[in-house]
């Protein structure tokens, strides 16, 4: 079976996609950036790069092929890991991995994991459609220097204007001013006007809207009606910030099993909620002081189940 294709929708959505046994795949937002050698701008996107020291399972790669496939959690992990290792089997022998739309993976001279991204598939969902591009440099031209050539082969010769020709123009200039003068005024006054109006206006909208308030007052002062006082005792359990998980499930119906069969041992134990992978997880206890929960975790791993572990929240 290939997972490559789900690990790819994975990190459309997803940061960190972890295959266990393995490592990671991680995810880096890259702002827009620009080659001045080549004038092409590139959009916003996800560089990818892979890490082989988180190769815990999250359960977020497991639970996304499980329901693809309409398959068992538990049986998808065991197929999962029987493909890692035969991913490191083949590093150690030299070879290479390649992921499609992801990148290629192999070992170096100190048989450790080096990753080529593919770097064809943008995973940043906000840039979709965006694709890089190459503008065309800007040719300017010199305006200057041919204007100063032209001056050089075509003189310019400026003539006197006759005076007859220009003596009724001061008689235009005190006219537009007295036009001008008188249209302002009319202007000014029917402006006036009209402000006065809209005040007149505004006052009587002003007083039938007070004289509204006071009856409305008026009233429920005066309304004899009374609504008795309720009183509602709400009982919730008090949780702390440190839970130490026994166990995350597929099927709630498995999580309150498992939540019975540890209230028969003695423990406190709860549901305490679907996690952001769509698992219903089952707690020992909680605790608010993490030395605590930290003393409790011991003497769980120790004395019921070794795959215990403390979720805290910030």
């Amino acid at each position: 079976m290939r997972i490559d294709s789900y690990i790819k929708q994975l990190l459309f959505d997803y940061n960190c996609v972890v295959i266990p046994g393995f490592g990671a795949f991680l995810a880096h937002t890259k702002s827009a950036e620009i080659d001045l050698a080549t004038n092409t701008l590139a959009p916003p996107s996800k560089a990818i790069s892979f890490n082989a020291q988180l190769s815990k399972n999250d359960g977020l790669l497991v639970s996304h092929i499980s329901k693809e496939k309409k398959l068992g959690y538990e049986e998808m992990l065991v197929e999962i890991e029987k493909i890692a290792q035969d991913w490191n089997n083949t590093l150690h022998k030299g070879e290479s991995i390649e992921l499609f739309g992801i990148g290629k993976l192999w070992h170096n001279n100190e048989k450790r994991i080096q990753f080529q991204p593919e770097e064809k598939v943008n995973f940043l969902t906000s840039s979709f459609g965006l694709t890089s591009f190459a503008a065309t440099p800007v040719q300017r031209e010199v305006i200057k220097e041919e204007v100063e050539a032209l001056e050089e082969r075509i003189p310019f010769i400026i003539t006197p204007e006759k005076r007859e020709q220009t003596s009724f123009r001061p008689w235009l200039k005190y006219a537009a001013v007295i036009l001008l003068a008188v249209s302002m005024g009319v202007t000014s006054y029917s402006t006036y006007g009209d402000i006065q109006q809209k005040e007149v206006a505004a006052q009587q909208d002003a007083q039938q809207e007070v004289s509204r308030l006071i009856q409305e007052a008026t009233f429920f002062e005066s309304s004899p009606l009374e609504l008795p006082a309720i009183n509602i005792k709400v009982t919730k359990k008090q949780l702390g910030k440190h839970h130490v998980i026994a166990g995350a499930f597929r099927e709630e119906k498995n999580a309150d099993k498992k939540v019975a069969q540890l209230k028969e041992r003695g423990y406190n134990a709860f549901y305490l909620g679907v996690n952001k992978y769509g698992l219903h997880q089952v707690a020992y206890d909680s605790f608010e002081n993490p030395k605590e929960a930290l003393a409790f975790l011991r003497k769980v791993k120790a004395s019921d189940s070794r795959d215990a572990w403390m979720l805290s929240e910030k």
